[in-house]
């Protein structure tokens, strides 16, 4: 569970994120047992028993997802490959959480990653 000094320290470390997204992250994944909040990629991450689930990047929210189905996923709206080095990462996405129905899609990313990080042994 996030704690709220974990949310102050987060705000107050100057990353530049979407400060927003960033509230509507929390208040979907805020009671998920094993959940941590973290600095990563210049940006927010919530890691699931270690493992890396979703986060905020710059103005997107930043899913993990199998990496076998990251090719399928690739084609649905507002997603798109997360690369920061010129090489995309594979299971790694980028998605657009503002337009008509952002909170429902923002709810099923999120799902999403966290089902995903499930999956991976703790770290």
């Amino acid at each position: 569970m996030l704690t709220d000094e974990n949310r102050r320290g987060q705000r107050e470390s100057g990353v530049a994120y979407d400060d927003e997204l960033a509230t509507r992250l929390r208040d979907l994944v805020s009671v998920k047992a094993g959940l941590t909040e973290k600095k990563m990629f210049g940006g927010l991450a919530m890691l699931l028993n270690g493992n890396l689930a979703v986060g905020v990047h710059r103005d997107a929210l930043l899913v993990r997802v199998d990496p076998e189905q990251h090719g399928a996923l690739l084609p649905e709206p507002a997603v798109r490959p997360f690369d920061m080095t010129g090489r995309p990462m594979t299971g790694w996405l980028l998605v657009d959480a503002s337009g008509p129905g952002a909170a429902r899609e923002l709810a099923r990313w999120v799902d999403r990653g966290l089902t995903y990080a499930a999956t991976r042994p703790p770290k």
